[in-house]
C-alpha cells in the first residue's frame, strides 16, 4: 500500500497559530483593550526548559499574546511558587498562567501537584489542574480546558479526515498530562479506546488490531512496525534523545514508534520532530486565546444574582422584612460586580469596603448612567426617596438584569433613635443588613467626629498657650531644639510661605517673623468651629468650656453640633482622592484672626492628623439590597446647611463599574442612582451645583418622588405631624385639593429642566387610581419625561420595574446637563440666582452681618466658590408655612458662612438647628437587644 502520509505538524501548527491572531485582531478592532496575556512561571535556569519557554514566548509574539516570565530561583520553595501563582490568579490582566515543570531537584511530585493546582482553574491553559482534567473525563461535563498535547493529537487525527467514532483506539501511556486525557477526548468522540501501560501483557498483539496508535509512554523506538496494523494511523507523542555522534550535540531526538518501520505499514504517522510538538504550542495559544475571551466576556457581563422574596400580602415591618432575608456574603457581590479579591476591604460578612484603586484600573471605562433622586417638598414624615432609589435599582439590577447601583448616605445615629428612626429605605426595598446599615456601618461617622474634635482641641489648646506665655517662649515651644538640631514641621513651612516669609532655618528669623509665625491671634468672636457627637442633644447646643482652674480663665461660649453636620463629612463627600481630602481638611477655616486673614487647620498644624484620621473613612462602603443588588453608602452632610448628598467616590466607583467598554454595545450600560436629600429644590440643586462642579460628571436624568399625601398637603390640605393620625383628606379621594397641590411637583420639573436634565416622576403607589392618574398627566403636562406609578414598597423591584423601563428609555442619548449660574459672578449675585430661578422669589435681602461676611470673603479670594443655601425642607422659601409654589416673598439672608475645605459658601434664609434633641418619647424606648440572638429589638 506503500509508505504511509506523513502528518505535517508544524504546518498545521501554523495555521492554527495564524488563526489564533486574526481572531485576537478581529477582537480587537471591535474591543481596543482586548488583550491576552500568558504568564511562565519558572524555577531555575533548567536548559531544556529554557528551550520550551523561548518557543512558547515566541508563539505568543507571533500570534498577538501579550507574554509575562516570572522567574524564581531553583531552590524556591512550594509555598513561594504557590504565592507567586495566587497573585497571577488575582491579576485581571493576566489570561492564563503556566508552571513550566519540572521545579527545583527537591520538589517532588507531591509538591509539583500543589503548585498546579495552585493555578485557577478559569487560568489553567495547559488543562493540569485536576477541576479540567476531572471535568475531561466524565461524559456529564466538559472541562475548561482541554491540555494542549491531547487536543494537538485529536486535531492531528482529524487532519487525516479518519472517522474516529467506532474506532479501535490503542492508547500507550498512562499519565494524567497525555495518556489519560487522549483516550478521555478519544472515548468521548465514540471510539473503542484501550489504554495499555508498563504492566500490560501482550501489548504487540493489542497495537495489531488498533485502527488508531497514541504512543506516550518515552521509550525510543520502542513500538515497532510489526505491530502496526496495515492502514492504521500512529500518533507518536514520544520525546526521546538517543546518541547521534553526526549532531554537533552528540544526540538526536526520536519518538516511541520506529519510524522507518512503521511508515511501511500505517496509512499516516507523525514524525519526531516535527508532529505532536508544534501542535502542544499551538494548541497553548488557543487555550490562552480562550481563556481572554472566556474573562472578557466575564467582566463585562456582571451578572448579579438576585436574592428572591418572600412577599407578603399584607406587608410586615421593616425590621421584620429585613431580618428575615439572609443576604448573600458581601465578597461574593463584590466577585459579580467586578471587584478583584485585593479591592475588598471585608468588615464582616456583609459590608466592606473598596480601594480606590479601583478607579485606576477601570479608568478607561465610559461611564454608566447617572441619575439623582430627588422629590418633591416633603412633609415631616419623608416621602419615600430613599426607599425609591433602592427600589428603583433592584428593578433594574434584579428584574431588568442590567448594572445597577444605589448610592446613598450613611444615615445618622441621632435620628435613628430620636424620631425619625431608619435611612435604610422600607418595606420590600431596603439596604441591608438594616441594623449594620443604621448603627455604626464601618466607623466612618466615628472618624469624621474624631477628626472634627480634634481640630477643635487643637484650636482651643493653641488659643490657650498664645494667651498664657511670651513670643520667645511660645516659638521655642513650637520649634524646639532636639539633639543640638532645631527645624521647622513640614506644615511649618507651608504657614512660612503663607506668610511671605522665605526662610527655612528656624534661627534666622527676626523677632517680628517670630511674632508673626508663632502667633495665630484668633479673634475668639469670629470661630466658626464647634465640637460634634452622632447623638441627640439638646443641652450641648451651647455650653462654656475652659472652666477648670487649670485653663487659667481662658473660658469660652461654644456648642455641640451633630456629627454628619461637622465640614469634616462634607469634605468626605466632596473629596476626589486621598491628596484632594487632604489639602482640603488643611484649609478648612476655624475662625479669623484679629488682623481679618482666615485660620485653617494647617495654620494650627492638625490638617495630617486629620487626615490621617479620615484615611480609611475615604473609602466607599459597599453593601446590598433585599433583592442582592449592590449598594454604596458613603458619607453623609447634612442637606440644609451642607449639599446633603452622598459622596463623589462611591458614584465615581459606581459608574465606572456599571460603565462600559470601547465596542460595547448600548445595552450593556449600567445605572448609578445617586440619592439628593429633602425636595429636589435642596439636593437635587446642590448635586448639579456643588458636587458636579467638583466631580466633573454629567448626569443624565432626575428621578422626582411624589406622594398624594405631600401633594395634597400642598394643595392646603391641613398640617401633617409625625405621631398624629393624618385627616380625612389623606385617606380618602380629594382630586381638588390633590391638583391645587400638583403645583409644587410641576415647579420641581421646571426646575430641573433648567440643569439640562430629563425628568422621570416616580408616583408612589397609595389612595385611588383616580388620583394617582391626575399626578401622572400634571406631571407630564408639566414637562416630564415620563411619569409612572410604583409600588416597590409592597412589591420589592417587581413594583418598580415600569419605572426602571421608564429610567431605561428616557436616558437613551447624551447627557444636557449645565449649571444654573457661573461661579465667577460676585456672591450676591449667585444667592440671588437661586433664589429667582429655583424657589421662586421676588428677590433677596442682605443684613448687615451677611453684607459684611460677604465682603470679608471676597477679599480673602473665597468668592468663587459655589452657594449652598442653607434653608427649611418643608417651603420653597424660607419659611416652612409657605406650601406648594409660594410668590411674592424675598429671602433674607440671615448670615453667609464659609467652608473652605468642602468648598462652599452657605447663606443662612433662617435659624438652621444644626444639633437635634430628643423629644418626649423617642425612639430608643422601642430599642432592646434579643439576649439569646444578639439581634437588635424596636429599632425600626
Amino acid at each position: 500500500m506503500g509508505e504511509a502520509k506523513i502528518i505535517d505538524g508544524t504546518a498545521i501548527a501554523k495555521s492554527i497559530r495564524n488563526e489564533v491572531a486574526e481572531r485576537i485582531k478581529s477582537l480587537q478592532s471591535q474591543h481596543p483593550r482586548f488583550q491576552p496575556q500568558l504568564a511562565i512561571v519558572q524555577a531555575g535556569e533548567r536548559p531544556d526548559s529554557n528551550v520550551y519557554v523561548r518557543m512558547k514566548a515566541r508563539a505568543a509574539e507571533e500570534v498577538g499574546i501579550k507574554f509575562k516570565h516570572i522567574t524564581l530561583p531553583e531552590e524556591a520553595e512550594v509555598d513561594e511558587v504557590v504565592e507567586v501563582v495566587q497573585k497571577l490568579n488575582d491579576d485581571p490582566d493576566i489570561s492564563g498562567i503556566l508552571v513550566q515543570l519540572p521545579l527545583g531537584s527537591h520538589v517532588g511530585s507531591v509538591g509539583e501537584s500543589e503548585v498546579t493546582e495552585a493555578v485557577s482553574p478559569e487560568k489553567d491553559v495547559d488543562g493540569f489542574h485536576a477541576y479540567n482534567i476531572g471535568h475531561l473525563a466524565s461524559r456529564a461535563s466538559n472541562p475548561l480546558f482541554i491540555p494542549c498535547t491531547p487536543a494537538g493529537v485529536l486535531r492531528l487525527l482529524e487532519s487525516t479526515g479518519v472517522t474516529i467514532t467506532g474506532a479501535n483506539a490503542v492508547v500507550l501511556g498512562r499519565s494524567d498530562i497525555v495518556g489519560s486525557p487522549v483516550a478521555a477526548l478519544l472515548r468521548s468522540r465514540d471510539a473503542t479506546v484501550t489504554q495499555c501501560h508498563s504492566h500490560t501483557k501482550n501489548l504487540p498483539e493489542i497495537v495489531k488490531n488498533a485502527d488508531i496508535v497514541v504512543s506516550a509512554i518515552g521509550k525510543p523506538h520502542y513500538v515497532q512496525g510489526s505491530w502496526i496494523k496495515p492502514g492504521a494511523i500512529v500518533i507518536d507523542v514520544g520525546t526521546n534523545y538517543i546518541p547521534d555522534a553526526t549532531k554537533k550535540s552528540g544526540q538526536r531526538l526520536v519518538g516511541d514508534v520506529d519510524f522507518e518501520s512503521a511508515r511501511q505499514i500505517a496509512s499516516h504517522i507523525t514524525p519526531v520532530p516535527g508532529g505532536v510538538g508544534p501542535m502542544t504550542v499551538a494548541l497553548l495559544m488557543v487555550n490562552t486565546l480562550k481563556a481572554a475571551e472566556r474573562q472578557w466576556e466575564e467582566d463585562r457581563s456582571r451578572r448579579v444574582k438576585p436574592l428572591k422574596l418572600d412577599i407578603k400580602e399584607k406587608v410586615p415591618s421593616d425590621i421584620d422584612i429585613a431580618m428575615a432575608q439572609t443576604p448573600k456574603p458581601i465578597a461574593q457581590l463584590a466577585h459579580e460586580i467586578g471587584l478583584l479579591h485585593d479591592e475588598l476591604e471585608n468588615y464582616g460578612k456583609y459590608k466592606a469596603k473598596v480601594e480606590l484603586s479601583v478607579l485606576d484600573r477601570l479608568a478607561h471605562r465610559k461611564d454608566g448612567k447617572y441619575i439623582v433622586i430627588s422629590g418633591i417638598t416633603p412633609t415631616p414624615l419623608g416621602e419615600g426617596k430613599s426607599t425609591t432609589t433602592v427600589g428603583l435599582a433592584q428593578a433594574l439590577g434584579a428584574h431588568l438584569r442590567r448594572p445597577a447601583f444605589a448610592c446613598v448616605r450613611q444615615p445618622s445615629q441621632g435620628p435613628t433613635f430620636g424620631i425619625k428612626g431608619g435611612a435604610a429605605g422600607g418595606g420590600y426595598s431596603q439596604v441591608i443588613p438594616m441594623d449594620e446599615f443604621n448603627l455604626h456601618l464601618t466607623g466612618d461617622i466615628h472618624a469624621v467626629t474624631a477628626a472634627n474634635n480634634l481640630l477643635a482641641a487643637a484650636l482651643d489648646a493653641r488659643m490657650f498657650h498664645e494667651a498664657t506665655q511670651s513670643d520667645k517662649a511660645l516659638y521655642n515651644r513650637l520649634v524646639p531644639t532636639k539633639k543640638g538640631k532645631r527645624e521647622f514641621a513640614p506644615l511649618m513651612l507651608k504657614r512660612l510661605k503663607k506668610l511671605g516669609i522665605d526662610k527655612t532655618d528656624p534661627n534666622e528669623l527676626t523677632q517680628e517673623e517670630i511674632t508673626r509665625f508663632a502667633r495665630l491671634d484668633v479673634d475668639p468672636d469670629t470661630i466658626t468651629w464647634n465640637r460634634v457627637i452622632d447623638v441627640n442633644d439638646r443641652f450641648l447646643r451651647k455650653i462654656t468650656i475652659g472652666q477648670n482652674p487649670t485653663e487659667q480663665g481662658q473660658e469660652r461660649v461654644t456648642g455641640f453640633d451633630i456629627a454628619v453636620a461637622s465640614e469634616c463629612m462634607a469634605v468626605l463627600a466632596l473629596t476626589t482622592d486621598l491628596a484632594d481630602m487632604r489639602r482640603r481638611l488643611g484649609s478648612m477655616v476655624v475662625a479669623t484672626s484679629k488682623h481679618g486673614d482666615p485660620i485653617t487647620a494647617d495654620d494650627i498644624g492638625v490638617g495630617g492628623a486629620l487626615a490621617v484620621l479620615m484615611k480609611d473613612a475615604i473609602k466607599p462602603n459597599l453593601m446590598q439590597t433585599l433583592e442582592g443588588t449592590p449598594v454604596f453608602v458613603h458619607a453623609g452632610p447634612f442637606a440644609n446647611i451642607a449639599h446633603g448628598n452622598s459622596s463623589i467616590l462611591a458614584d465615581r466607583v459606581a459608574l465606572k463599574l456599571a460603565g462600559t467598554e470601547e465596542g460595547d454595545s448600548p445595552d450593556r450600560v449600567g445605572y448609578v442612582l445617586t440619592e439628593g436629600g429633602f425636595g429636589a429644590d435642596m439636593g437635587m440643586e446642590k448635586f448639579c451645583d456643588i458636587k458636579c462642579r467638583v466631580s466633573g460628571l454629567k448626569p443624565d436624568a432626575t428621578v422626582i418622588v411624589a406622594t398624594t399625601r405631600a401633594l395634597k398637603m400642598h394643595g392646603g390640605g391641613p398640617e401633617v405631624t409625625p405621631g398624629k393620625p393624618l385627616h380625612d383628606t389623606y385617606t380618602k379621594e380629594d382630586l381638588v385639593t390633590l391638583e391645587e397641590g400638583c403645583k409644587n411637583l410641576v415647579k420641581h420639573i421646571e426646575n430641573s429642566r433648567k440643569f439640562g436634565l430629563k425628568v422621570i416622576v416616580a408616583i408612589n403607589r397609595s389612595d385611588t387610581p383616580a388620583e394617582l392618574e391626575l399626578i401622572r398627566n400634571k406631571a407630564l403636562a408639566g414637562g416630564a419625561d415620563a411619569a409612572v406609578v410604583s409600588n416597590h414598597w409592597a412589591e420589592g423591584g417587581a413594583g418598580a420595574r415600569a419605572l426602571a423601563e421608564a429610567v431605561v428609555t428616557t436616558c437613551e442619548g447624551e447627557s444636557n446637563f449645565k449649571f444654573l449660574y457661573d461661579l465667577n459672578l460676585p456672591i450676591e449675585k449667585k444667592i440671588e440666582i437661586i433664589a429667582k430661578e429655583i424657589y421662586g422669589a421676588d428677590g433677596i435681602e442682605l443684613s448687615e452681618l451677611a453684607q459684611k461676611q460677604v465682603e470679608t470673603y471676597t477679599r480673602q479670594g473665597f468668592s468663587n466658590l459655589p452657594i449652598c443655601m442653607a434653608k427649611t425642607q418643608y417651603s420653597f422659601s424660607h419659611d416652612p408655612k409657605l406650601k406648594n409654589v409660594p410668590t411674592g416673598f424675598t429671602i433674607p439672608i440671615r448670615a453667609v458662612r464659609l467652608s473652605a475645605g468642602a468648598g462652599f459658601l452657605y447663606p443662612l434664609l433662617g435659624d438652621m438647628q444644626t444639633m437635634p434633641g430628643l423629644g418626649t418619647r423617642p425612639g430608643f424606648w422601642e430599642v432592646d437587644i434579643d439576649t439569646e440572638t444578639g439581634r437588635p429589638i424596636g429599632l425600626f
